[in-house]
Parts: C-alpha cells; sequence; structure tokens
C-alpha cells in the first residue's frame, strides 16, 4: 500500500497556501509540468521524495474561505490559472476544503485580527487551549485520511515583531506560562509551531514570523525528534540580491549602497502596510547585505502596498559600487513577479523534503534547506550558490545520483 501524507497549511486559503494546493491536485493529474519546483530537478530523481498524488491538504484560517473560492478570487482578481485549471482541479480543492479548520489570531497584530471573520477563530481563554484546539484539528485530519506523515507549514500573513523573554528558553520555562490568562507567552506562529512539534509533526515556517525560531521550541523539536525548518521563503528580490552580491564581492568590486523598493498588493501587501508588521518583514530582507559583502554598504529597503497589484509584486533595486581607480559605477534591475506562483512550489518543495527528513530520523533545523529562506535557521550563510551546495551533498546522503 503506498503512503499517504498531510499537507496542512496554515493561512491555507490565501493566495500562497491555495496556489499550493491546486499546483498539487493539477501535478497530481499529469496536467502541469513542474516548472519552479526545486525538487523537480533531476538531481532529486532518486530520492525517496513523497508523489503529489500522494498528499491530501488541509489547513487553518481565519476568514470564512474554503480553497475552491480562493484560487477562484485569485482567478479574477489577479489572472493566473486557466478555466481549465479550475474545472480539472474542482473536485480535489472541494474535498480539501472540508479540511479547513478555524486558526487562531492571538498576538498576531490587530491588521491580521482585522481581517478576520468572527466564526472563523478558534475562541480561547489561554495558550494551552489554543494548542489543545490545534492539536484536535491536526489529530483528526491524520486519522481521518489515513495519514502516515503530516507536516505543517505557516503561509500566513506576517505578525508584528516579538521578543524573546526567559519563558522562550526553555521548555520547562515555556510550558509553565500556558496557562496564564491575559496576553499569551507564543504568538499565533509559535502556538501553530508548539502544537506540530508537541505531537511529532514537522514544522516548516515559510513567514518572518517567529514560528520555531524560540530555544525552547528547539528544545522540543528535539525531545521529540522531531524537524523543522524556516524562516521567510526566498523568491524574489532577496534571490537575487543572494545571487548577485557574491559577483561584487569575487570581483573586488565594492558596493557602497544598495537600494531596494517593493510594491506589492493582496492580503499580504495590506498586512505589511501596518508599520508593526511591515518591520518584522525588512529586518529578514535587509540583514542579508551584509552578512554577503561583509562590510556595511548603505542600505534601505522599503515596500509599499498597491491596491491594484494583487497578487503580483515588483521590486526595483539600485546598486552604487566601486571598481578600479576609484570609479563609481552602478547597476539596476527590476523583478516582477506573481507571489503566489513563485512561492507555492517552494512550499511544495518543502513539504516533501521536510517529510524525506522525518523518515531519515532527522530532527531539530534543518540546516540543508538554507536556499529556500531569506533569514534560513542555524545558518548565518547566505550566498544562495553555497546554500544550494548544503542542499546537494545532503542529497548524495540520501541516495541522489550526480
Amino acid at each position: 500500500m503506498s503512503r499517504r501524507v498531510g499537507l496542512w497549511l496554515i493561512g491555507g486559503c490565501g493566495g500562497v497556501g491555495s496556489t499550493a494546493a491546486i499546483g498539487l491536485s493539477l501535478l497530481a493529474k499529469g496536467l502541469t509540468p513542474s516548472v519552479g519546483m526545486v525538487s523537480a530537478l533531476p538531481l532529486f530523481a532518486d530520492v525517496d521524495l513523497d508523489a503529489p498524488e500522494t498528499f491530501v491538504v488541509g489547513g487553518h484560517d481565519i476568514r470564512t474561505a474554503r480553497f475552491v473560492e480562493a484560487v477562484r478570487s485569485l482567478h479574477e482578481r489577479s489572472g493566473i490559472f486557466t478555466s481549465d485549471q479550475l474545472r480539472a482541479a474542482h473536485d480535489d480543492l472541494v474535498a480539501w476544503g472540508e479540511n479547513i479548520r478555524p486558526g487562531t489570531i492571538i498576538r498576531a497584530g490587530s491588521t491580521i485580527s482585522g481581517m478576520a471573520d468572527r466564526d472563523s477563530v478558534a475562541i480561547v481563554a489561554t495558550a494551552f487551549e489554543a494548542i489543545d484546539r490545534i492539536q484536535t484539528d491536526l489529530t483528526e485530519f491524520r486519522d481521518r485520511h489515513s495519514l502516515d506523515q503530516v507536516v505543517v507549514i505557516n503561509t500566513a500573513s506576517t505578525e508584528p515583531e516579538f521578543a524573546e523573554t526567559d519563558d522562550h528558553q526553555s521548555v520547562q520555562n515555556l510550558t509553565a506560562q500556558l496557562d496564564r490568562e491575559g496576553e499569551s507567552v507564543l504568538p499565533a506562529s509559535s502556538l501553530y509551531a508548539m502544537a506540530a512539534l508537541e505531537m511529532g509533526i514537522p514544522y516548516v515556517n515559510f513567514t518572518p514570523s517567529v514560528g520555531a525560531s524560540l530555544p525552547a521550541l528547539d528544545e522540543l523539536a528535539r525531545m521529540r525528534n522531531v524537524p523543522y525548518a524556516g524562516k521567510d521563503g526566498k523568491t524574489g528580490e532577496t534571490l537575487i540580491k543572494t545571487v548577485l552580491a557574491p559577483m561584487f564581492v569575487l570581483r573586488n568590486l565594492k558596493v557602497r549602497s544598495w537600494v531596494g523598493h517593493n510594491i506589492l498588493g493582496a492580503g499580504d501587501g495590506r498586512v505589511l502596510a501596518d508599520p508593526e508588521n511591515k518591520a518584522t518583514k525588512i529586518r529578514t530582507k535587509d540583514a542579508v547585505l551584509g552578512s554577503l559583502l561583509g562590510y556595511k554598504a548603505q542600505s534601505h529597503v522599503s515596500i509599499e502596498y498597491i491596491e491594484s497589484m494583487d497578487d503580483w509584486k515588483t521590486a526595483w533595486d539600485h546598486i552604487h559600487f566601486e571598481g578600479f581607480l576609484g570609479t563609481k559605477m552602478m547597476m539596476q534591475f527590476t523583478w516582477q513577479g506573481c507571489d503566489s506562483i513563485l512561492a507555492a512550489p517552494l512550499v511544495l518543495d518543502l513539504a516533501r523534503l521536510t517529510l524525506l527528513a522525518q523518515r531519515r530520523k532527522e530532527s531539530g533545523v534543518l540546516r540543508h534547506l538554507a536556499c529556500f529562506f531569506k533569514s534560513p535557521m542555524g545558518v548565518e550563510e547566505h550566498d544562495f550558490f553555497i546554500q544550494n551546495q548544503m542542499l546537494v551533498e545532503y542529497l548524495m546522503q540520501a541516495g541522489a545520483r550526480q
């Protein structure tokens, strides 16, 4: 009997989650090529990755939504998907939509809370109750579909910045605070992470939110022998930065300044219009450059919400650099892409690779997945090619052929 696995998406009916769902359905039916999926490259051919047809999809969302309505709305607003694709995936999306459960907005910020539908939010008094409810949903999903494995991936909107305290330094300290009424000791992203890890379910944070990046949750993952990965998926401007900046270093050209201006719409753009949420995102985008160059150049990253853009995003970057004899020159580039189309295949890659890691009895942060993230946990290296080599070396151990 073939293995059956579950993909549980936090923010499942957002652009990234719903695009991952329709993509899985179409891949399973052989109706779309695997362009954009790293795990579809020839290097992965002999690695025991789960095929698209083995997946069942579910998730949490804070809006009254289902996959069918989400992809139809995305199609109408942003012009992605075709009518044939919508029809072909319809039955899967309807079935998987029955697996959507009310999410939590605990410490997710006022902007995210303002986007929630009352009937789609789990009402709880403490962090412990929130975790218990999430675990009930995950258990029901796993049992109802007779799943061999489940992976939880956070594709929700970016939370405001979160300050670590002594409560977050160990499992013992954290557990002692879970029953405390009032302000939760954990934000929503970390409640989902703790719920999954405690159950032995891998967790991937595709957002810049805290997620599993607390010392106590790393300890929990190792106690439960479960892998996790993150954070903040690298799909556009930062991806190009991690490719271009090493070129300047290797040619001994000095970057004097690097300015990036980003515009985007949709729900993610709306959330990032809030300065508190935006600060979290900018921190992960802007931290890359100094690490790559080995020195501090003047840099600036801006993100602006342009409603008409919807799921499309544009980045303009201006690089001012110095060459031989002190001559100053510049480079500019424009990156235009559809956010969900860029991100969704990476979500599927991460699901397949994280499930593989669990079958290989790995636990703790998966450092070899650094190339997928702007702020990879457990890794200081940001050079995309060095990060990618880490993945290649891992695959050699996992059975891939060069």
